[in-house]
């Protein structure tokens, strides 16, 4: 039966999705503003979580929405499963993404993206994708957008580990704004590759603000790495 609800819930994700897609850059593109295109992604990345819960019993909590400081800073989130990049859009204050380019190629959903002002890069060229990130994210910053980023770059299977980026951190140090270091087990439930969406609770715990003024980009990036890593274990990711 669960089989059964999880690719119920994933035709509907897929067909919501190009239908938002579609509503965004074909019927509103040309006259809605940001902040129109940014709600009816909002309510879509609502509907979703939502939609999790009701046909697949995937249900969430949050903890330490307290820690996000006034302004606009950036998010280190782990990522583990499609189910934090749906969830991110409704949980998180108004928010630009961390992510490759090739994403926004995607017919009406990467076009409906770009309205939204992310940050695609080229992954296969560090140097020029730093700079972007920089450049970008400190123009975001300043239209009061957070920036999210997945610092290990892709999501990650539960029980392994890659390499954490600077990039997050060096953005941090050179904007003068704070890192809020998210963890959550959304891996445990719904698994990097595979259908099936397991019924449960997510637990995504939103951790202390890291300010990086007068350190180096490692070692704020450990701190956030640290960070995470021992939360994730600690929920069982």
């Amino acid at each position: 039966m669960q089989w059964v609800r999880s690719l119920l819930f994933t035709t509907f994700l897929f067909a919501s999705a190009f239908i938002t897609g579609a509503i965004i850059t074909v019927g509103l593109a040309w006259w809605m503003p940001f902040e129109g295109c940014y709600a009816v992604a909002w309510r879509w990345g609502r509907l979703q979580i939502n939609a999790a819960k009701v046909i697949c019993g995937l249900g969430y909590e949050v903890t330490g929405q307290e820690n996000f400081p006034p302004g606009a800073h950036i998010i280190m989130c782990k990522h583990s499963s499609a189910w934090e990049t749906l969830a991110q859009m409704a949980l998180f204050p108004r928010q630009a993404w961390v992510l490759k380019r090739e994403l926004l190629w995607v017919p009406l959903v990467g076009w409906a993206a770009l309205r939204l002002r992310p940050i695609g890069i080229n992954r296969n060229a560090s140097p020029a994708a730093l700079r972007d990130i920089i450049r970008k994210g400190k123009d975001r910053l300043a239209r009061g957008q957070w920036i999210i980023i997945f610092p290990e770059g892709t999501r990650v299977p539960v029980g392994q580990r890659h390499k954490y980026g600077i990039a997050g951190a060096l953005l941090a140090i050179q904007a003068g704004c704070q890192i809020v270091p998210v963890a959550h087990n959304a891996g445990c439930f719904w698994a990097k590759r595979g259908l099936l969406k397991r019924p449960g609770t997510i637990r995504v715990v939103i951790g202390p603000a890291i300010n990086p003024a007068g350190r180096t980009p490692r070692d704020v990036t450990e701190e956030v790495r640290e960070w995470i890593d021992t939360t994730t274990t600690a929920l069982g990711g």
